[in-house]
């Protein structure tokens, strides 16, 4: 299975989008969840909890924010990267 990546574009779905990245880590699912264009929205102390569960469980983070790589410790991605990202992909949720 090549894994699902959970595509987060709405600042106002970034929680979703965070929950289903974790439910779909708990049925063994290869997950990259990608940030898209704009900075995390509200760092509270639930979200940074929950990243830091993704991180545990082996989920990959993502963002073309600049200030998300530097402040929350996601991997930069570029368009192009995006890109193959999705082709490798067996499913892509956007949120």
């Amino acid at each position: 299975m090549k894994g699902v990546t959970v595509l987060i574009r709405d600042p106002e779905q970034q929680y979703e989008g965070l929950r289903t990245s974790l439910g779909l880590l708990l049925h063994a699912t290869s997950v990259n969840m990608v940030l898209l264009d704009h900075e995390v929205a509200v760092m509270d102390e639930a979200y940074e909890e929950n990243m830091g569960f993704l991180d545990e469980m082996e989920g990959e983070r993502f963002s073309n924010n600049q200030v998300n790589v530097d402040k929350h410790g996601f991997k930069p991605i570029t368009r192009d990267e995006l890109a193959r990202l999705v082709m490798d992909s067996d499913t892509v949720i956007p949120f």
